[in-house]
């Protein structure tokens, strides 16, 4: 695919998930597109590394990536996960402009539109409808974060990784097993274990 053809399908995408959402008129489409930079992300790839500043936000056109942390034993754990059409950064850095204490990391050659904060701002000022927009994507993203906190506080592993697997086939189809075993908080071990019964 040409590096143009490549790049409109890409906004394509964007426009198409906004839209999901909120209304926007067809003759804004170029402008909002503007904040946003088109990026192409190798497989192990790291967008962002851990304690560096975190100035980006990206939404996935095409791929897979993953946010994690080195832990105190050394450990790689995984946060989460963003596919096709999901949006990932380190919210808590992203707004302070701060230090971030996550890595993302691409697990598969991944397609990305991404916005610095600068940007989005000077969007959000342009086109106030997106407020609403971003507002269900923190939302969501927020929602997520909490029902994982219930669900390893509440369920086996066992039952974490079987609602995980039947409420996300398509993460569990994709990504490598060890780095699954890290969001679920189980050693690669354990889960194949689980994966056998």
């Amino acid at each position: 695919m040409k590096t143009v053809d490549k790049v409109e399908e890409m906004s394509k995408n964007l426009i198409h998930h906004i839209r999901n959402y909120i209304r926007i008129d067809s003759k804004d489409e170029n402008a909002l597109l503007n904040f946003f930079q088109p990026m192409t992300f190798l497989k192990k790839e790291v967008l962002i590394p851990q304690d560096s500043k975190c100035d980006s936000h990206f939404f996935v056109v095409k791929g897979c990536l993953r946010m994690y942390f080195i832990d105190e034993k050394g450990v790689e754990q995984t946060a989460q996960f963003a596919i096709e059409n999901w949006w990932i950064t380190d919210y808590y850095a992203f707004e302070r402009q701060a230090t971030t204490q996550f890595s993302i990391q691409a697990l598969e050659k991944t397609d990305v539109l991404q916005i610095n904060s600068k940007n989005q701002e000077k969007l959000l000022a342009k086109f106030p409808q997106l407020e609403r927009y971003f507002r269900i994507i923190y939302q969501k993203a927020y929602a997520a974060s909490q029902l994982k906190s219930k669900y390893m506080a509440n369920f086996s592993r066992e039952q974490f990784y079987r609602h995980f697997n039947s409420n996300f086939p398509e993460f569990t189809n994709r990504i490598p097993q060890h780095i699954l075993a890290s969001y679920l908080n189980m050693t690669p071990e354990y889960l194949s274990e689980i994966k056998k019964k």
